[in-house]
């Protein structure tokens, strides 16, 4: 338990952030879901347009550390990548 009134207060913060924090990462991974769910169905326009959302949302997230920035951007090329792979899979099939 904090004892000095700075560490209760520091105890204070965190909690409120950590309230933000939560509510910030669950809106990034819900919009990567909706990415990752077009993928799956195939659907490029839907998986580009859900992209379009994810992208600044994952960006957002390191920027607030949140996540770290590498796994965002990691993330990102490889939604990219896997957006990319729609159209060639149909081409070749």
């Amino acid at each position: 338990m904090a004892n000095t009134t700075s560490a209760k207060k520091a105890t204070r913060k965190i909690a409120a952030r950590t309230i933000v924090n939560k509510s910030r990462r669950t809106q990034m991974r819900g919009s990567v879901r909706q990415v990752e769910e077009a993928i799956a169905s195939g659907d490029k326009d839907a998986a580009l347009k859900a992209m379009a959302n994810a992208e600044p949302a994952l960006m957002k997230a390191a920027q607030r550390n949140i996540v770290h920035r590498n796994q965002a951007s990691r993330k990102v090329s490889r939604l990219v990548k896997q957006i990319s792979k729609i159209g060639q899979e149909q081409v070749a099939t």
